[in-house]
């Protein structure tokens, strides 16, 4: 099944609304969420990130399998 441009902007619309959660429930908790980021050296920074990103296309090949 090819992916489909409409999946890719409803896929970019639901980050956007997941991305905004945090800010609009708990502003003060994601101001110190953000100062702690601040203070990671690049390496856990570039592990956290590479996580996340494995995490995502792990659960994306198997919603789409």
């Amino acid at each position: 099944m090819p992916l489909d441009w409409v999946d890719l902007f409803g896929a970019l619309a639901l980050l956007l609304v997941i991305e905004g959660l945090l800010p609009f429930a708990n502003p003060a908790g994601m101001k110190r969420a953000l100062a702690r980021i601040t203070q990671l050296g690049d390496r856990e920074l570039r592990v956290a990130g590479f996580m996340t990103m494995l995490t995502g296309l792990v659960l994306l090949f198997l919603i789409r399998s």
